[in-house]
């Protein structure tokens, strides 16, 4: 298994910022934990895989945002924010080895704002994806067998910012975690809603028998680890400057 990143850029304090105010991002400390993000995702069975570095752009680090990968495909995105357009050709050049590749060409569609749950993709129509984006990745996702549902959201940057797919827990029950104040659970079939405690970790990561969230999230850990989640904390702190959440560093490749 694997999970393809890129380095976090020195130029991260100049970052696209839609719901927070702009405050000072130390960028060598956010490389710091970025690079204990990247540890745990290799203590939980995942090659490293680092993509192009992009020295030169403030969000290169959130890798989600430029691909979607399925199985032996990878769909390239085309991002909402202008100033990240540049990113996917070199997310592209690091995935075209491995990857049957597939591009977004009109409209606009953040990979964070894509929530996969089986053979379906729940795609959010926010700030940074728009109905043209949802109808161009419809068509290229079809043929691969997978569907695309339209998924609304509110005062979040991304789909993903709101809700994510946890697995399931030791009853066998499929959770979805999600922020109340961000997402209706109602919109997504076949899982059991679980309102987390802290909006922040509403945003997970499921790593082979693993579940990374972002640390400083007590009130939600305890029950997940009741239902018998191996929850691993990461401090993100310094990137969650950046509207950052945990999804957002990584593309998992879970093939074995």
């Amino acid at each position: 298994m694997r999970a393809f990143t890129r380095a976090v850029s020195p130029r991260l304090p100049e970052c696209q910022l839609t719901h927070l105010d702009r405050i000072p991002i130390d960028a060598a400390k956010a490389a710091e934990q970025h690079a204990a993000y990247e540890r745990a995702l290799s203590d939980a069975g995942f090659a490293i895989v680092r993509l192009p570095e992009l020295v030169d752009d403030p969000d290169a680090v959130f890798v989600e945002d430029t691909a979607l990968l399925l199985g032996e495909h990878a769909i390239i995105t085309r991002p909402g924010a202008a100033s990240r357009i540049g990113e996917t050709d070199s997310t592209a050049a690091g995935l075209a080895a491995e990857f049957e590749l597939h591009r977004i060409e009109r409209g606009f569609l953040d990979g964070g704002d894509v929530l996969r749950i089986g053979r379906t993709l729940y795609v959010g129509l926010s700030t940074r994806t728009d109905a043209e984006g949802i109808g161009s990745l419809s068509r290229l996702a079809a043929p691969l067998g997978y569907r695309v549902v339209q998924a609304e959201l509110r005062d979040c940057l991304h789909l993903k910012t709101g809700a994510t797919f946890a697995g399931a827990d030791a009853s066998g029950a499929q959770v979805l975690l999600y922020s109340e104040q961000s997402v209706d659970p109602a919109q997504f079939a076949g899982v059991e809603p679980f309102a987390v405690a802290e909006p922040a970790a509403a945003n997970c990561v499921r790593a082979g028998d693993r579940l990374i969230l972002p640390a400083g999230n007590p009130r939600t850990v305890e029950p997940l680890t009741d239902r018998g989640f191996h929850v691993v904390e990461v401090d993100v702190s310094e990137l969650q400057k950046a509207e950052s959440g945990v999804t957002c560093m990584s593309l998992i490749d879970d093939r074995r």
